[in-house]
């Protein structure tokens, strides 16, 4: 392999990690965001409230998305295949 091969096996590794963490993360941010607005606005300042929502909510996304997150890696594994059988 070539260096431009390997950086461009790199980028779209990076590239299939963005895709397959992004709904996740953004939904845990927005969150987040929600419940720290509403703790402001009541003046509730428990540290624990806003994990029970984000971990709710981010197991959602996870089940939700899973067939999408399967077929990213799939067809990533699948680009790899075919550049190592075509040597």
């Amino acid at each position: 392999m070539t260096g431009p091969e390997v950086l461009d096996i790199a980028r779209d590794a990076i590239w299939v990690t963005v895709e397959i963490s992004a709904p996740t993360m953004l939904v845990g941010l927005a969150i987040g965001l929600v419940v720290a607005l509403i703790q402001a606005l009541t003046q509730i300042q428990e540290m624990t409230l806003v994990f029970i929502p984000k971990i709710i909510a981010i197991f959602l996304v996870l089940i939700l998305t899973l067939p999408f997150m399967s077929d990213a890696l799939n067809g990533f594994m699948a680009r790899i295949t075919e550049r190592i059988v075509a040597g």
